[in-house]
């Protein structure tokens, strides 16, 4: 594929993935997506198929429930059907059997704890055990404002070794275009705590505001807004342990919202590329 095309694909399926993001509690028409970024439809499903490995269709039906998933948690004063409202449903019954066939119980038994034991079985060897748990009870955090991140990219497909590949090959790039003082960064597209890790969406970047001439790497950018802040430093593992912790402790018990935006993670130390795991991580908020 040529590299004007490469860079045309990658803009349309970022757009149409950021419009999802901001649209989720309405009623998404492909149609009216395909007009909003001057493509036919046709053409829309086969990019984004081609870019993030699985129908468009599919992307917004996950965004919804992972969200629904996450509301039902942390606001205990909405009811399920608020809740499939506030996702895009039309009615609480489509919403349940929705919710039924991607987590395998009714949104009233997630709620009922039944999501630790489907998040247990989900992280397996990551799962959260006391020691980390108390570690993590004692992080403190901080409510901030951040700025838009500009940023070059790979996408990688679950949390393997295959990570390690993607950001060498980020780190070639670096050091080919004298970009030492870019910041790298993960974003998650997918809560592991939710989504079987061979299906996480795991993006690398290096933030940057300069431009690359002739890069054959293609660039987006991470939303503004209000994000709470957590750092960590430890073992290679605790990244995944850490986000359990914050969806299904520290969200329920503090009472805040997420919100669809992606949350992300910058590396001071990056561990996929030999060093001690050090960063900051972010989940968007609203009240």
């Amino acid at each position: 594929m040529k590299k004007r095309t490469l860079e045309y694909h990658n803009r349309i399926a970022n757009d149409a993935l950021f419009y999802i993001y901001t649209h989720i509690d309405t009623e998404i028409r492909i149609e009216e997506l395909a007009e909003e970024l001057g493509v036919s439809r046709f053409h829309l499903q086969r990019i984004f198929r081609e870019t993030f490995g699985s129908s468009l269709y599919r992307r917004v039906s996950t965004i919804r429930l992972e969200k629904a998933a996450n509301l039902l948690l942390v606001n205990a004063g909405s009811t399920v059907s608020e809740i499939a409202l506030q996702c895009g449903y039309s009615s609480q019954s489509s919403f349940i059997k929705a919710f039924r066939q991607r987590f395998g119980m009714t949104p009233g038994a997630w709620r009922r704890e039944g999501y630790r034991e489907y998040s247990r079985r989900l992280l397996g060897g990551n799962s959260l055990d006391e020691t980390l748990r108390q570690k993590f009870e004692s992080l403190e955090y901080q409510i901030v404002k951040c700025t838009e991140i500009r940023a070059y990219y790979i996408r990688h497909r679950g949390y393997d070794r295959g990570i390690v590949d993607a950001w060498q090959r980020l780190r070639l790039f670096g050091l080919s275009n004298d970009l030492e003082d870019a910041q790298p960064l993960a974003l998650y597209h997918d809560n592991p705590a939710i989504c079987p890790l061979e299906e996480c969406a795991y993006v690398a970047c290096l933030a940057t505001d300069r431009e690359v001439s002739g890069s054959r790497l293609p660039t987006f950018r991470i939303a503004g807004g209000i994000y709470a802040r957590f750092d960590l430093q430890g073992d290679p593992g605790e990244e995944v342990a850490l986000l359990h912790w914050i969806y299904h402790s520290w969200l329920p018990q503090r009472g805040f919202e997420t919100t669809p935006k992606p949350s992300y993670a910058l590396y001071h130390r990056n561990p996929f590329l030999g060093e001690p795991l050090d960063l900051s991580y972010f989940v968007s908020l609203t009240l």
